[in-house]
């Protein structure tokens, strides 16, 4: 069975306000400090000052890979805490803030040549690694997975606020993620030559500093045997992230096997998958999506139901299809994060609420699911 394992970048922020503090380093200072063999490394360094990233171990049982997530979780409450500050899984900050630039000679170059991309990027995602067999293997699956991963994108949705106002998004993260130049979804590739000799055409155009800024929607890991889908928001509750897993790994399973069988990959224009990204950005789960064949708005939860369905085999062979089915059920009920955001902010007016909110869903003081 292929593996997966989750990276999320969370927000450090302040008790009462819930502003974003600059306390990264002192709280993976903490976390070095007092962590075990196991957890050693769990935390590492972001963009900027104000987040942190986790991220598990390789899993091949989804409920193994949701304790792991939980752990890390707690793991950077815990050094968030002795720092004075608490930890939210937000796409974007509600409360205004001024991004901070993690000091080091790679961000800093970052800063001089991107200028205020870099500088406005305090954003939180989550990515999703699904082992591959090969290289060809993991092209292929590249080019198959496509046209569905706008249906990720509305199913994190989590980040509606940017510097204190309600954008109208569901996943404003989306938008800011789309003004790196190398962003969104990509051509069809074909075969891991053309892949890499793109790449490369890329980084030669001395646009961007290296493969590492190769910010597509999937991509071919440079460290890992993996595919890493990369679209999602980070999710409020945990037990999201675990769903947006499932399905990845069931959408690279599916892809694998429709290459191994010698079906093609849809030939989707780029164009449209970028309509498809922006509609998924805009709208969550509460208005259309884009059908992954036809391009054609349709009810999300049809398109969503669509997706299930076309990966179901790959779930049934997991294990996973009633705990992916009855996640997607909960989520499809209680709504998005951006959903609980709006909801909070409707109720309280009060955008530190918000950000109340969420510690408290992120530590699982509060389950995502309740009201």
């Amino acid at each position: 069975m292929r593996s997966l394992g989750v990276e999320e970048e969370l927000l450090i922020v302040e008790s009462g306000s819930g502003r974003a503090l600059s306390l990264a380093s002192q709280v993976l200072r903490t976390a070095e400090a007092s962590a075990d063999d196991e957890s050693a490394g769990a935390l590492e360094k972001e963009l900027q000052r104000q987040q942190i990233e986790t991220g598990t171990a390789p899993h091949t049982d989804l409920a193994a890979l949701a304790e792991d997530l939980r752990a890390q979780r707690r793991t950077a409450i815990e050094a968030a805490r002795r720092n004075g500050a608490q930890v939210a899984a937000l796409g974007t900050s509600p409360v205004p803030v001024e991004p901070r630039t993690t000091d080091n000679e790679r961000f800093h170059t970052m800063t001089e040549r991107f200028g205020i991309t870099t500088a406005e990027n305090l954003t939180c995602g989550c990515h999703v690694h699904v082992s591959i067999q090969s290289r060809e293997e993991a092209v292929a699956v590249v080019d198959r997975i496509r046209p569905w991963l706008p249906i990720l994108i509305a199913l994190s949705a989590n980040s509606p606020f940017w510097q204190g106002k309600d954008t109208a998004y569901a996943s404003f993260r989306t938008q800011a993620q789309a003004r790196w130049p190398t962003a969104g979804p990509t051509e069809l590739f074909g075969s891991a030559r053309a892949y890499d000799e793109l790449v490369a055409s890329m980084v030669a155009t001395d646009t961007v500093l290296d493969v590492g800024m190769i910010y597509a929607d999937a991509r071919v890991s440079q460290r890992y045997p993996t595919v890493e889908l990369r679209v999602a928001d980070v999710c409020l509750d945990p037990a999201d992230a675990v769903l947006i897993a499932g399905l990845a790994r069931a959408m690279v399973m599916t892809a694998a096997a429709e290459w191994a069988e010698g079906k093609a990959a849809p030939p989707v224009p780029v164009s449209l998958l970028r309509l498809a990204n922006w509609q998924a950005s805009r709208a969550g789960l509460g208005g259309n999506l884009l059908d992954p064949a036809t391009a054609t708005p349709r009810p999300a939860h049809e398109v969503v139901q669509e997706l299930l369905e076309h990966v179901q085999p790959a779930l049934r062979e997991c294990g996973d299809e009633l705990a992916v089915t009855e996640a997607l059920d909960l989520l499809r009920s209680r709504g998005t994060g951006a959903d609980r955001q709006r909801q909070t902010w409707e109720r309280t007016g009060n955008l530190a609420d918000v950000v109340a909110d969420a510690v408290r869903v992120t530590s699982g003081q509060e389950p995502g699911g309740r009201r």
